[in-house]
């Protein structure tokens, strides 16, 4: 191990590096998590379509504390599979960050198209704002979250 050449140990560390990476990549949340998501996405248009605004205002709270309940185990992003569990390092810090401002402007996104869509005459606005959103957050989550953690370098 002592003759080890300057350039085969920088060769070595960008090696431990890139893999750092590539697993640091594939830190997330499970699939799971953003279908489950989505169905909630959905349900919330519905019953704030077709339900009393009493009821639907609860649901929408039981579904933000469930959320938060879910979010407080699974949103430092380490656990995405149950094989691998990474370092608070690898995994980034800014994870719960980046997922709760994502989903702060899908809510504000639906909210916009909900009003446009009610202004515009159309009935059950919710449901059809909440759809193409859920769509996004069940087919494109994990790859929007990764795009984010990217930008954000986090």
């Amino acid at each position: 191990m002592a003759d080890i050449t300057p350039e085969q140990a920088g060769i070595a560390l960008e090696a431990a590096e890139r893999a750092r990476y590539q697993v640091a990549e594939e830190v997330g949340l499970p699939r799971g998590y953003w279908w489950s998501m989505a169905a909630g996405w959905i349900l919330l248009g519905v019953l704030g379509s077709v339900a009393s605004p009493w009821l639907a205002g609860a649901a929408t709270l039981a579904f933000g504390m469930g959320h938060a309940v879910l979010a407080s185990r699974l949103l430092d992003g380490r656990r995405r599979t149950g094989q691998v569990r990474v370092s608070r390092t690898v995994a980034g810090r800014r994870v719960p960050l980046i997922v709760i401002g994502m989903l702060l402007v899908l809510v504000v996104v639906t909210i916009a198209a909900a009003l446009a869509l009610d202004a515009d005459g159309a009935e059950h606005a919710g449901i059809w704002a909440a759809v193409p959103v859920a769509a996004v957050i069940g087919f494109g989550g994990p790859e929007t979250l990764r795009v984010l953690r990217r930008w954000a370098r986090a």
